[in-house]
């Protein structure tokens, strides 16, 4: 319905000479009921899916202690790396200490606390 106001006064449509208008109620039909309730839905489902490709989020494996060693005075990582593994090549065991430690090359200073890999540790 057009309603203009000029001053105090309020004229409506019907004031204009249209009829007036009948207030209808909203009705749905059985198709208008799915689609809302598809609407509702479809978050709800695009959550579970991502929920069940995902397997709820990384859970750590182990809770146990790291083991550390303290680089000694006179000490190098290949030193260290053949005193942690004698069996495996020595090359190897300093790549995975770098890797591990998140060091920028194969130097260390005394004093320096090391994570030892899983694979090397006693």
């Amino acid at each position: 319905m057009t309603t203009i106001t000029y001053g105090s006064v309020s004229y409506g449509s019907a004031a204009f000479g249209a009829a007036p208008v009948a207030r209808t109620r909203l009705r749905l039909t059985r198709r208008g009921r799915f689609v809302i309730a598809a609407l509702v839905a479809l978050p709800l489902v695009i959550a579970l899916i991502g929920l069940a490709l995902n397997g709820g989020g990384a859970v750590a494996g182990s809770t146990a202690t790291p083991v550390t060693v303290t680089v000694e005075s006179g000490q190098s990582l290949w030193s260290l790396a053949e005193q942690l593994a004698p069996g495996v090549a020595t090359a190897d065991v300093v790549a995975d200490l770098v890797a591990v430690n998140g060091l920028d090359g194969a130097s260390v200073v005394p004093g320096q606390i090391l994570i030892v890999p899983a694979a090397y540790a006693d």
